[in-house]
């Protein structure tokens, strides 16, 4: 078997409250190396409470790539990640430092690590007049329209999930084939100018992860969450926009739920028990697509600290 000597990087995956952050902290600075946010929410400016996202203080401890790269109000699709993301690795590589892809976002892992079948790139006015069709009718009829076209789209895709709705219909409607079919084919994707070590951080028992999930939620309050969604919300270009909650950033968990608590749907209690629901639905997904990663190694960074350590330092050729 040859030897595959292009310089190494870490991806280091896991559930949302996990420990990924402390842990990528600790290596870059012990390895020379830099973060890679693999994270949705971290795109967006103003997201920063709520979405955990590292303060001025662990940015100073190490680099940190692909944070605040939109305003809540703009798009940012997995392809574009792809290329953000290949982009700020060969800048790593390039200072000699250690590339490490942190983050729970399993699309974003999956469209760099494997690449994304192609497919017509987003069509912005297109997108406005599916949107448009969508405040007139509703979801659910577009869900409707998007099973006559695509039905195995439609199977996966929840009738209340705005995003992927109007991507499958955007796709259908530019090219005349579903998004199904495309997304059988091949990935379109050069090799990664490294090789990978996959590592999932998770907690053995679920209880500990919801405890951790709960605790985060309550320090995030502590800190003003609810402050940050009411700015977000006074901000003209969401203000004017005629349905904040479709967009990709609203949607993000623990927002959402924020968001509808400030529009007047259930007291702080209620809010604080779905945005505690939402976040274990989210750990609960994103188990279940790090289940697929094959060739990944888990580790609970509590209970096996040291061994998590060890694989990372001979992987590096520390040890």
């Amino acid at each position: 078997m040859p030897v595959d000597t292009r310089p190494p990087a870490i991806a280091l995956m896991g559930p949302t409250a996990s420990g990924k952050t402390a842990l990528s902290l600790d290596w870059a600075q012990r390895f020379g190396g830099e973060i890679v946010s693999v994270d949705s929410a971290l795109v967006y400016r103003g997201l920063d409470i709520g979405a955990a996202k590292p303060d001025a203080a662990e940015r100073a401890r190490a680099p940190h790539h692909l944070i605040d790269l939109r305003d809540p109000w703009q798009a940012y699709s997995a392809a574009e990640f792809a290329r953000d993301a290949r982009a700020a690795i060969d800048g790593i590589l390039a200072r000699g430092r250690l590339p490490i892809l942190a983050g729970g976002t399993g699309l974003y892992f999956r469209a760099l690590l494997h690449g994304l079948s192609p497919m017509p790139d987003a069509d912005p006015a297109l997108r406005a007049a599916i949107a448009a069709e969508a405040r007139e009718r509703g979801w659910p009829a577009l869900h409707a329209q998007l099973a006559t076209v695509d039905p195995a789209a439609a199977a996966r895709i929840a009738p209340a999930d705005p995003q992927r709705i109007a991507r499958a219909l955007e796709v259908f409607r530019l090219s005349g084939r579903a998004i199904s079919d495309w997304q059988r084919g091949p990935p379109a994707s050069p090799r990664l100018p490294v090789k990978v070590l996959k590592l999932v951080v998770a907690p053995h028992q679920r209880t500990v992860l919801h405890a951790r999930i709960a605790a985060r939620l309550d320090a995030m309050l502590a800190a003003g969450f609810l402050d940050e969604v009411r700015t977000l919300r006074a901000l003209p270009q969401l203000r004017a926009h005629p349905a904040p909650l479709d967009l990709p950033a609203i949607r993000a968990v623990g927002y959402r739920q924020a968001w509808e608590h400030l529009d007047g749907a259930g007291d702080a209690a209620q809010f604080r028990e779905r945005a505690i629901f939402a976040t274990r639905q989210l750990a609960k997904r994103q188990l279940t697509w790090l289940r697929g990663e094959l060739d990944a190694r888990w580790f609970d960074p509590a209970a096996q600290g040291a061994d998590l350590d060890a694989a990372v330092r001979r992987f590096l050729g520390t040890s």
